[in-house]
């Protein structure tokens, strides 16, 4: 059996926190939101981190390669949510009262 990735293990805790019903659903909904911004500066500093140990010889070009991709992933995926509540948000002021 292939081992699950933390990543995919932090995404199924985020939607079982995500969908299961709760009278705090928006804080928790803003928390699971703020874990995931952290998450993406934290995967662009070990990027950082990552091209840095290469460019003193101490990293290989694999390890920025991965890096810098998990980085571009996290960057498009705020993008992507951002477009989202924007969209929704106009939406919302769309609709007559």
């Amino acid at each position: 059996m292939p081992a699950v990735q933390p990543n995919a293990l932090s995404a199924a805790a985020a939607y079982r926190a995500a969908t299961s019903p709760s009278p705090s659903a928006g804080a928790e909904f803003g928390a699971v939101l703020a874990r995931a911004m952290e998450q993406a500066v934290e995967l662009g500093h070990s990027a950082d981190a990552a091209a840095t140990a290469a460019l003193t010889g101490q990293g290989s070009v694999t390890d920025v390669v991965l890096a810098v991709s998990r980085a571009e992933l996290a960057l498009q995926t705020a993008v992507a949510v951002r477009d989202r509540v924007v969209g929704a948000y106009q939406e919302i002021m769309r609709m007559p009262i």
